[in-house]
């Protein structure tokens, strides 16, 4: 027995050494996921040096790891946080480009019309001289109208543009009959003959027809402008669920669990779990793309027969020439005008003489050569930014459907679409064999990689949905030559209202509540309007169930 006792006790060492050679690579280096885990700011003390047992681990795979508890948990953190940063910078440049349009548009129609407003001053003191500064009140009330028009909204322009003829007619009638006394009382008979005599001529009609289209659709373009960037910035700002942030740590991190530090995710695996994360944003899609369109709509209305700028910039020749039918028409107007209201009382001889040079037309209309008129506004031209803008708007289409796919573009997120077997599906380097699940909320019940609550859709989403859905009606009314009703709900949204004309660049939020403040419809409605399961779906479905089993009872 001795004998053999000295082979045997070889071969037991021989045994156990084979053991631990075996067992040796279990144990192997976790340095680099340490170096990497340290680079992000984290606690060194938290990460193992070698492998260690992972039961511990409640989202990554267990079995032998480098990542402690604690890593696991600052891991999923720092998924959100990364997740958060590439969405934002996808959403930030949209939204960046529509902030910058709108300042730009905004500053553009601003100067327009201070740049009218200043040209039919001097051209009026020039022709008209103290007779036109007697009077100028009038023309600057005109022009205060646009303006309160264009940055608030709450002004009805064919009224206030028929009260400034009526008005004009008045101060014309009595410098053309400046022998004669009048009344308020026959001013205002006066006016009621405006429409049948036409004492302007035709301008009147076409300048109403002109102004009321070119202001409504460049306030609304500029209000569109306003709404997408105010949109984006909402929804850019992502709050993962739980059952996301698990997507997205398994995703980006538990591979360097496994000691795979170099190793991308798959982008068809990445496609999954972003869809999955971004299912509300997705449902966004449909709506955006028909905003987009109407957007177009009108640009194509302002390069044409909208263009606010070939309406403003000849605004004062058109009202000289108004001015100038009125004086060469004077004794039609004014024998028509004492037929129908009666003839006037004769001033006294001292003061008739007096009113007569006061209210000649000494000087004839001199119109402005080209050169002397300005033909920019803000250092551009309407052309050059509706050009520009219809560019960025083309592009801007179908950005919410392609939103994922950008994120997984991210070369910090996914491997490229070529590497599709050297990748981490989410258990090891192989290749992702799940196919890609729709975007949409209704499309995630099959997503392999994410469980979403396709029940409960995001409340955020649905308010931007139907700002664009608003705000697109108001874009097909001024394609069509029709005024906008732009309400103001200052009450509504903390002291801020309509009247701020988006100055900063938060815009109010008129457009995000117009649909239901005035569609007469509660949120529950908008749900049930939108395809969305109401809080009525679960006592219906218990209904069902009790019916059932009464009904199998019956049966038995």
């Amino acid at each position: 027995m001795a004998r053999f006792g000295l082979p045997a006790l070889f071969c037991t060492l021989a045994a156990l050494c084979a053991a631990l050679l075996a067992a040796e690579p279990k144990s192997k280096s976790c340095s680099e996921v340490r170096r990497l885990y340290v680079s992000k700011g984290f606690d060194k003390n938290d990460a193992p040096m070698h492998e260690i047992n992972g039961d511990h681990l409640k989202i990554c795979l267990q079995g032998y790891t480098c990542c402690s508890q604690e890593m696991e948990e600052k891991y999923s953190l720092q998924s959100k946080e990364d997740f958060k940063t590439v969405v934002n910078e996808q959403c930030n440049h949209l939204q960046a480009v529509f902030a910058s349009r709108y300042k730009k548009f905004d500053e553009f129609f601003k100067e327009l019309l201070e740049n009218a407003e200043k040209s039919l001053n001097d051209m009026f003191v020039k022709t008209y001289g103290h007779l036109y500064m007697q009077n100028s009140e009038l023309f600057k009330d005109l022009f205060e109208e646009l303006k309160r028009y264009y940055v608030a909204g709450n002004v009805n322009l064919e009224e206030m543009l028929n009260d400034f003829w009526a008005r004009l007619l008045e101060r014309m009638f009595r410098l053309v009959n400046s022998q004669y006394h009048f009344t308020d009382e026959y001013l205002e008979c006066v006016s009621k003959y405006t429409e049948q005599l036409k004492p302007f001529g035709d301008v009147p009609r076409k300048l109403k027809l002109q102004v009321t289209r070119a202001f409504v659709a460049a306030r609304t373009f500029a209000q569109g402008l306003a709404v997408a960037r105010d949109v984006v910035s909402k929804v850019s700002v992502v709050n993962p669920t739980t059952q996301c942030t698990h997507a997205l740590v398994k995703m980006m991190y538990c591979s360097h669990c496994q000691g795979l530090v170099t190793v991308k995710p798959c982008y068809n695996y990445c496609s999954n779990i972003m869809r999955g994360c971004l299912a509300n944003q997705g449902d966004l899609d449909l709506e955006w793309n028909n905003f987009i369109d109407a957007m177009l709509m009108v640009a194509e209305r302002l390069e044409g027969p909208f263009n606010i700028e070939s309406v403003m910039d000849p605004i004062d020749v058109k009202i000289s020439d108004a001015i100038m039918n009125m004086q060469e028409n004077s004794v039609q107007v004014s024998q028509k005008v004492f037929q129908g209201c009666g003839p006037p009382k004769p001033l006294p001889a001292g003061r008739i003489s007096r009113s007569i040079s006061e209210g000649t037309f000494s000087a004839r209309f001199r119109p402005f050569h080209p050169e002397e008129r300005p033909t920019t506004a803000a250092g551009t031209s309407l052309d050059r930014l509706v050009t520009d803008v219809k560019e960025k708007l083309k592009q801007a289409k179908k950005f919410w459907s392609s939103l994922p796919s950008n994120v997984c573009n991210d070369e910090r997120m996914a491997a490229g679409n070529g590497n599709e077997d050297d990748c981490w599906n989410g258990k090891g380097k192989s290749r992702y064999l799940f196919a890609v699940t729709g975007n949409g909320l209704a499309n995630q019940g099959n997503n392999p990689e994410v469980q979403v609550d396709t029940s409960k859709p995001d409340i955020l989403i649905l308010r931007q949905v139907m700002a664009l859905r608003v705000m697109t009606s108001k874009m097909k009314n001024a394609y069509n030559g029709n005024d906008v009703d732009f309400f103001d709900i200052s009450d509504e949204s903390s002291g801020e209202g309509s009247g701020s004309g988006c100055e900063s660049q938060q815009c109010p939020s008129e457009f995000e509540y117009n649909a239901t403040d005035h569609s007469g419809k509660s949120a529950n409605d908008k749900a049930s309007s939108a395809g969305v399961p109401t809080g009525a779906w679960p006592y219906l479905l218990t209904a069902f169930c009790i019916l059932a089993l009464v009904m199998q009872r019956e049966w038995r």
